[in-house]
């Protein structure tokens, strides 16, 4: 067997040590005689998967005990239309930061239950830059503020240089973290509701984490059906009905791995390193390789790209394949080159496409 590296955008690659504990664990899992997919979500051996998946992410990062932690089926998109519908009475206001096409999809998604205000947006100069935080109109009896903390197509993300996020007063701040939780350390309190896809640095597809305060919990929102109902997930324990358990199996692999290797302040050292390595190669490339966000708000999880001819492109994806590079094909509604460096990314992954990209453009001259 002959693993590449892999640069996929969501499913991304997995940690090597949790793909080999969960393949040595597959067929019987701890003595039960059965694998974790097939046992009861309700037995007291996958309780205590649950309890320690739960203990080990509010280590990880740092979740104040005034918060619920919940563990759902089904990815972020799902999440913004739950969030309008758990936190916003019908047709009231609730607040868009649009920074990429993540974003815009967060607003179609909350579009059927809240007049949704789009308070600032990046579209007009293609998303490669966020608004300043001066230019954002927001709503003063908004339900809530929402934006993308890193956009996964047009790698743009919420960076200290770019500035502070402005002071909502009263109206909570929820933002998708899909894409970027977990690689540097975050300051839960700052936020009412965190929410994130698996996929991308937390596990496998199919399970998502929820981080609300719990006094939002109480908030009438909109009519619902009870599994539609945050508030009824965090009294059940995210055991409301039969949640996806292998994944949330392997989440909790994934978080033991991460602490063991030193927790968010590790992995916020290499994620710079991999940015800063891989946007040396780029910009000093005279041009034969182009990035087009505006330096302030890089994305470290994922880095589009461009090469000066496009007709290189796909000889460019053919060969980086070859070489053991997998997935560097661009979203298609941006196009070029996409390599998402997210935490199971080691540093050497990112150092053999910088000596790939700098091979490949002495060859093509």
């Amino acid at each position: 067997m002959s693993r590449a590296y892999n640069f996929a955008a969501g499913p991304a690659a997995l940690p090597e040590p949790v793909l080999r504990q969960a393949q040595a664990e597959l067929l019987e899992w701890n003595g039960a005689r059965a694998s974790i997919a097939e046992i009861s979500h309700r037995s007291p051996e996958f309780m205590q998967v649950a309890a320690e998946a739960e203990a080990d992410l509010r280590t990880l990062l740092s979740v104040p005990d005034d918060y619920a932690v919940l563990f759902l089926p089904g990815g972020a998109t799902t999440q913004q239309a739950l969030i309008a519908l758990n936190f916003a009475a019908c047709g009231q206001t609730a607040d868009y930061v649009v920074s990429g096409h993540w974003g815009k999809v967060a607003v179609k998604q909350a579009q059927a239950y809240v007049a949704a205000n789009v308070a600032a947006s990046g579209e007009a100069n293609g998303f490669r830059d966020i608004p300043a935080a001066a230019q954002w109109r927001l709503s003063p009896d908004a339900a809530y503020v929402h934006l993308t903390a890193n956009e996964t197509i047009h790698g743009v993300e919420f960076r200290p240089e770019w500035g502070e996020i402005p002071d909502t007063g009263t109206v909570p701040v929820f933002a998708d973290f899909s894409s970027s939780i977990a690689s540097e350390p975050l300051d839960v309190s700052r936020y009412g509701l965190v929410y994130a896809g698996a996929q991308k640095n937390l596990g496998p597809v199919g399970v998502t984490v929820v981080i609300v305060r719990r006094d939002l919990l109480e908030r009438a929102g909109q009519p619902r059906a009870e599994i539609f109902n945050y508030a009824a997930h965090a009294k059940a324990g995210s055991m409301l009905n039969t949640p996806p358990s292998y994944n949330w199996y392997l989440a909790g692999l994934v978080f033991k791995w991460m602490l063991a290797e030193g927790g968010v302040e590790e992995f916020a050292r290499r994620s710079a390193e991999k940015a800063r390595l891989l946007y040396a190669a780029i910009d000093g490339s005279d041009g034969f390789y182009r990035n087009e966000v505006a330096a302030s708000v890089r994305s470290r999880m994922n880095v589009p790209f461009f090469l000066h001819d496009e007709a290189l492109t796909s000889a460019f994806l053919a060969q980086a394949d070859e070489a053991g590079l997998l997935a560097l094909k661009g979203h298609r509604v941006l196009g070029g080159i996409r390599a998402s460096i997210y935490n199971a990314m080691p540093v050497d992954g990112v150092r053999a496409l910088v000596d790939f990209m700098q091979d490949f453009r002495t060859r093509q001259g």
